[in-house]
């Protein structure tokens, strides 16, 4: 499998509400995340998150397939928002063709196809999904209601900006937001050594660019940040850890944000959106994919040409190290859920690097063990179920 990402292909229209003149200095704004979990090997795995779609407000519109069943992937293309800044009243219509991919989740109403797939479908080689977003008006100035719920969700963060509010038919909202599993490798591999140092490479032999190491364990906070000018390196954490609850890791991550072009209110949203989960319990390496990688694999075509575009994706490459195999075994063993639910997103793979350590005996139980907490976990998401969009 190539190491390149998919084709991710945005192509926006715009034209003025008076007319069908160009309008000028419209300017494009994206940022999104790309999660993986690294093997023993650093290659990205097949995984399934441990939790359902509850992490969304309701109104957010998905395919009804990742509802009823589940659709594995190596990278979870998470919360990309498309914001727009325009001097008056705008017109845009927008497509996004994910290659190797399929768009899971979407607001405003849009049109996706195709509306289901499978695993295999999704690594069939020429698979892809498209987003359509037809009519979008684009209303600087607007101060018209955002739908919300009684419900916290990390999902609002990322209105906290200056962008044009847009709207489709009746749902308003400050970007266009999707979302969406895919089967390829990303563009930073990253494995655990023996001696606990992170290998780093770059797959395509480009410079790495900037990356954070970070780790939390049970709230001790280490982080380490780099400008890699080289295609492969080590990283340690510092020896002494900071009890910071990670806000020194995410300064650090906001300016690099900033740094790499996105305005100030969209870098402190962005780090709001994913606080929480990116300072979970582990060890995780954040990356910064380089403008030129964004633009050669995930190509953005906008026509009439907006002023400028800018677009900021950040990598996370979940790292299994021995501290957090240990626990996962352990608080499995003493059927601990509060230490379980640390790691509940990415149970699924930690369980299956443990399981292939164990012996024939242990690994049937260890999955029994998997299975009843699952179970338990997959009754509180059946009563919590969120609409679906049928295509």
């Amino acid at each position: 499998m190539s190491g390149r990402l998919p084709f991710l292909l945005v192509i926006v229209t715009a034209t003025s509400l008076a007319g069908s003149q160009p309008v000028p200095n419209v300017t494009v704004h994206e940022w999104g995340t790309f999660t993986s979990i690294a093997g023993a090997d650093g290659n990205a795995v097949e995984w399934l998150p441990l939790e359902g779609p509850t992490d969304l407000p309701s109104f957010v519109d998905r395919s009804c397939f990742t509802l009823k069943g589940s659709l594995p992937g190596t990278v979870r293309m998470e919360t990309p928002v498309i914001y727009f800044y325009a001097p008056r009243p705008t017109i845009v219509n927008v497509s996004v063709e994910f290659r190797r991919g399929m768009v899971t989740e979407w607001f405003p109403q849009a049109a996706v196809t195709p509306s289901t797939t499978t695993s295999t479908g999704l690594r069939r080689p020429g698979f892809a999904s498209t987003i359509r977003w037809t009519d979008v008006s684009v209303s600087p100035g607007s101060e018209a209601a955002l739908p919300v719920e009684r419900d916290p969700s990390h999902y609002y963060a990322a209105r906290q900006t200056d962008a044009s509010p847009v709207q489709l038919a009746s749902e308003r909202e400050k970007f266009l937001f999707y979302r969406g599993v895919g089967a390829f490798q990303p563009p930073i591999a990253a494995a655990v050594m023996a001696d606990g140092q992170i290998a780093v490479r770059h797959r395509d032999g480009d410079a790495i660019g900037d990356i954070v190491l970070f780790e939390n364990r049970g709230g001790v906070i280490a982080y380490a940040v780099r400008h890699v000018m080289t295609s492969e390196t080590t990283v340690d954490l510092p020896a002494v850890a900071v009890d910071d609850e990670g806000a020194g890791s995410m300064t650090e991550l906001e300016t690099l944000l900033a740094a790499h072009g996105l305005y100030p209110a969209e870098a402190r949203a962005m780090i709001e959106t994913w606080r929480d989960s990116w300072s979970d319990e582990g060890m995780r390496l954040f990356y910064l994919v380089d403008r030129k990688a964004i633009d050669s694999t995930l190509p953005l075509a906008v026509n009439p040409a907006p002023q400028h575009i800018e677009r900021v994706f950040v990598g996370r490459i979940e790292l299994v190290n021995r501290e957090t195999i240990d626990a996962v075994q352990n608080a499995l063993i003493r059927s601990d859920r509060a230490t379980l639910t640390k790691f509940r997103r990415f149970l699924q793979p930690i369980v299956g690097r443990i399981v292939e350590q164990s012996t024939p005996a242990d690994r049937v139980r260890l999955l029994e063990l998997l299975r009843s907490i699952n179970a338990a976990w997959s009754d509180d998401r059946s009563s919590r179920v969120p609409r679906c969009t049928q295509s």
